[in-house]
C-alpha cells in the first residue's frame, strides 16, 4: 500500500476528508525520522508558506497517532514528540533530561527478556513501550 492511501484510509476510517492540508502534515512527518513536538511541525509548515491551521496539524496528528502511522513520545515535563512509524523498525527510547536528546536504541537480550518475564506470568507481548529516562554520567 502506497503511503499517501494509509493516510487516506485513516482519515476515512475516522470520518475524516482528505485535504490538501492534510497531505502536507503527512509529508512533513514522513519526510524526516526526527522527534518532532507538533508545533514544530505546524511552524516549518507555515515557513514553508502552506496555510494550514494548528489545530488541522494537531487534529491530523492525533489520527495519525490512533491508527499506529506516527508514533507519540510522552517525554514527562515537556511536550510530546512525534515520529514517524511508516518503514520503521521496532526500537526503544533514552531521553536525557538534561539535553532533551533522544537515542534510539534496540537490544535482543532485552526484548528476549521481556517476552520470557509476559510468558511466564501466563501473557504475551502485544507491543509496548520502552522508555529509560537518563542523565549523562558526570
Amino acid at each position: 500500500m502506497e503511503n499517501i492511501e494509509l493516510l487516506v484510509e485513516a482519515l476515512k476510517k475516522e470520518g475524516l476528508r482528505f485535504t490538501e492540508q492534510r497531505k502536507f502534515i503527512w509529508d512533513e512527518i514522513t519526510s524526516s525520522n526526527d522527534h518532532r513536538e507538533a508545533e514544530d511541525i505546524f511552524l516549518s509548515l507555515r515557513k514553508k508558506n502552506i496555510n494550514v491551521s494548528r489545530a488541522t496539524v494537531y487534529r491530523t496528528i492525533d489520527v495519525l497517532v490512533k491508527n499506529n502511522l506516527v508514533r507519540k513520545l510522552d517525554i514527562g515535563d515537556a511536550p510530546s514528540k512525534y515520529e514517524n512509524k511508516i518503514d520503521s523498525h521496532h526500537h526503544d527510547h533514552m531521553i536525557c533530561l538534561e539535553t532533551g536528546d533522544i537515542i534510539e536504541f534496540y537490544n535482543e537480550e532485552l526484548e528476549n527478556l521481556q517476552d520470557e518475564i509476559a510468558k511466564k506470568h501466563g501473557y504475551k507481548v502485544i507491543r509496548h513501550v520502552h522508555q529509560l529516562f537518563v542523565k549523562p554520567i558526570k
